[in-house]
């Protein structure tokens, strides 16, 4: 290949049939005075990865190439470049590789929430160029999402932190996560599994909220202090009635959550913070006063600073994500894709192999 002109990537070619993808060619994003070229090591498979590639979510560029849970080695730094890094650091890049950097929300740590946030994947820049994911043999990005990744941190561990992991973080953190705590997370999968992992790394008691009891005793193996499963416990509402400070909604799906029931458990002035990215169509449904006394809110990924408490809270407390390692190329993607839309992965994928993918010249 002609680097740095052209990447390689497994990308979506053809619309009607996503869950098989292709080796393609692109090119690369012109490279600015911030910008770092990073080499890919791993990357993880997002739920969001599957909305995109499949149409969840709308549109779909050409040549699509998904995945935002980036992690490979610095290869090139751009002249203006002061954030420490070197050539040859091991970094991670989540799902957001652009913002305004000046604006009062980016000035706070809020980048996810600048007007001018650009995605890893499927969004165009402001000079037009679609941005393209991690499911490749190198990304281009500014300095600021570059993130320096503890060695302590198994790279196929770490991969899924870069989105997943941050995504349930940061609502753990703004939401009062802490010893002391009583916390509920609904949804026991890909970030639901971790958020227990984390919680519980925070000091927080933490109750497993799952539709059946099929995920109790992994519920229990990451941590869990009690486990609820709402279709099939009865009397549960009453039983914890009054007992949360915060719950972190993780599952794949809003018309699946029964928030009226949840919210009976919520202490008064309780967080309930929606992480939920589901198909466009799907809504959050409450009764008119149903949510007296008790906040109710979403949450877009992290921040910078975010990404690096929670990287170096992993690496210090030895936290071990469950992750199932595929190598990257056309049939370890599909493998991921289709398995993924099944559901079938306790709890995370992480595409590896990328020098076997994508060799060196």
């Amino acid at each position: 290949m002609s680097y740095p002109e052209y990447f390689q990537g497994i990308g979506v070619v053809d619309k009607d049939n996503w869950t098989h993808p292709k080796h393609v060619s692109y090119a690369a994003k012109e490279f600015k005075e911030c910008d770092v070229d990073i080499e890919i090591e791993a990357c993880g498979v997002c739920g969001s990865d599957i909305h995109c590639a499949s149409g969840d979510w709308g549109e779909r560029r050409d040549k699509l190439v998904v995945g935002h849970e980036v992690i490979g080695r610095v290869i090139k730094l751009g002249p203006e470049c002061h954030t420490g890094l070197k050539i040859g650091d091991r970094v991670g890049v989540g799902a957001q590789v652009a913002s305004c950097l000046d604006c009062e929300r980016c000035e706070h740590d809020n980048e996810p929430y600048c007007p001018k946030f650009v995605t890893t994947y499927n969004q165009a820049y402001p000079d037009g160029y679609i941005s393209q994911g991690g499911y490749a043999s190198h990304i281009r990005v500014h300095e600021h999402f570059v993130i320096p990744v503890p060695e302590k941190i198994p790279t196929h561990l770490a991969a899924p932190l870069l989105c997943g992991g941050i995504t349930v973080y940061s609502p753990l953190v703004r939401g009062g996560c802490a010893p002391g705590k009583k916390v509920g997370i609904v949804g026991i999968g890909g970030i639901g599994h971790m958020g227990i992992l984390f919680a519980k790394a925070m000091g927080a008691e933490v109750y497993a909220f799952s539709r059946h009891e099929n995920k109790r005793e992994d519920s229990m193996k990451l941590g869990a202090d009690h486990y609820i499963a709402t279709l099939e416990e009865e009397g549960w509402t009453e039983k914890y009635f009054n007992s949360l400070d915060v719950m972190i909604l993780c599952a794949s799906s809003l018309s699946q959550i029964n928030l009226d029931d949840l919210i009976k458990v919520m202490k008064v002035e309780g967080k309930i913070i929606s992480i939920c990215v589901p198909e466009n169509d799907e809504m959050m449904i409450v009764k008119p006063l149903g949510l007296l006394g008790v906040y109710v809110s979403n949450s877009l990924l992290g921040s910078r600073k975010e990404l690096l408490e929670l990287l170096h809270m992993v690496a210090e407390k030895d936290i071990k994500i469950w992750v199932e390692k595929l190598p990257v190329g056309e049939a370890g993607v599909s493998e991921a894709f289709i398995r993924m839309k099944k559901g079938d992965v306790r709890y995370r994928f992480t595409l590896t192999d990328f020098d076997k993918e994508f060799p060196k010249n």
